[in-house]
């Protein structure tokens, strides 16, 4: 309000800027100032000569001047006086500083750490602490630097880089040698997380390039170590784990503050230069499988049958021991009814009598063949 009230007053000096204490500047008669009051010594004097030729500044410069910080005090230079409550020039800029500085303490001491973010605090660049998340306050800026750092997200690298897809080196980075000297062409990922923000912002200078080489190190160190059947077959999931394993060991040796979430192969196959050709192997061997798959199951008809009658052949016996006579003679009406039983036959009873017998119609209607189970033929022998 102080500040105000002396605007005001400036503003109020203005309008009336053609009077002053001795009354109005322009006199009728005898050198001005009879008819408004007693005279204005800075007027023009008795006689009618001007006390000099240049005139001097108007209400309006004085104003400028003085706030801009010019101008004299009260007592010299013909300077009007200094408005009372209105800050100086000086003190206008102590406010306005103070502003700055204020503002620049609230920007930069004040920081937000989000639920899933750590704030890594630096004094002149050195580590000095890790911020949890909330509201927290630190020293001004330069002096102190906070880096927020997400310790939630799960990052991904695919190799190759999708990005650099049109690189010379693509291929390169897939090709892989397998311990049986085959080559292989992989697509895998990897997946990341920050876990300790202060190893990761201080102990690696390019930790995301960092983890790609330590990735396609392991991977080529476990591939080395495997067949190009386990690579593309049934062992891709052990090749995994082992590729985690050694990505994490790596990385806990350098202090990267990395963990290795997980490993996936995308896509494995021949390289396209025998592709045909690993195509075929490819069929063949899985013709093998089914002719051995085949195979088996003949071998456990065979053995399920075999064993039945063993276990028939058993019962047999226990009778047989408890009365030798009687199944001796019901095992040779049985084999004789079966021999007989295939057999063309005419049965005479009365002694001493020919029948007659119509040769030509006691042909045998062969009966229907009995199922039986069929071995499974290899390919390329003759049956």
């Amino acid at each position: 309000m102080t500040i105000l009230s002396g605007w005001f007053q400036r503003l109020s000096i203005l309008a009336a800027d053609n009077k002053g204490p001795w009354g109005s500047g322009s006199g009728s008669d005898n050198g001005g100032g009879d008819s408004g009051g007693p005279r204005n010594p800075w007027a023009q004097p008795p006689g009618g000569k001007p006390r000099g030729t240049t005139p001097g500044p108007s209400a309006l410069d004085e104003f400028l001047k003085r706030a801009r910080g010019g101008g004299g005090g009260s007592g010299g230079g013909g300077g009007r006086p200094r408005i009372p409550g209105a800050p100086s020039a000086g003190q206008l800029w102590v406010i306005a500083v103070g502003i700055l500085l204020v503002a620049w303490i609230a920007l930069t001491s004040f920081h937000s750490i989000g639920p899933q973010e750590r704030g890594v605090v630096t004094v002149l660049g050195r580590y000095s602490e890790t911020l949890e998340p909330g509201i927290r306050f630190t020293l001004p800026a330069p002096f102190v630097e906070v880096a927020k750092v997400d310790v939630a997200a799960i990052n991904t690298d695919t190799f190759p880089d999708d990005s650099s897809a049109v690189t010379a080196g693509k291929d390169t980075d897939k090709l892989m040698l397998t311990s049986d000297q085959n080559i292989v062409d992989l697509d895998y990922s990897v997946r990341w997380q920050i876990a300790n923000p202060q190893d990761f912002a201080f102990q690696i200078a390019r930790p995301r390039e960092t983890l790609r080489a330590t990735a396609q190190s392991a991977m080529r160190a476990v591939v080395a170590t495997a067949t190009l059947d386990e690579a593309i077959g049934a062992g891709r999931t052990a090749m995994e784990v082992k590729v985690q394993q050694a990505m994490q060991e790596i990385l806990d040796r350098y202090n990267a503050g990395i963990r290795i979430q997980g490993v996936a192969i995308k896509g494995a196959q021949a390289p396209a230069q025998v592709a045909d050709a690993f195509k075929e192997v490819s069929a063949a061997q899985q013709q093998a499988q089914s002719d051995i798959s085949r195979a088996r199951g003949y071998a456990q008809q065979v053995l399920a049958k075999a064993q039945g009658e063993a276990a028939a052949f058993d019962v047999i016996y226990a009778q047989y021991k408890l009365a030798p006579e009687v199944t001796r003679r019901r095992m040779y009406y049985d084999t004789m009814e079966q021999v007989l039983s295939k057999s063309d036959k005419t049965i005479i009873e009365s002694p001493g009598v020919v029948p007659y017998l119509p040769l030509p119609g006691m042909r045998r209607v062969p009966s229907a063949p009995s199922p039986t189970v069929a071995a499974p033929q290899t390919p390329g022998v003759a049956q």
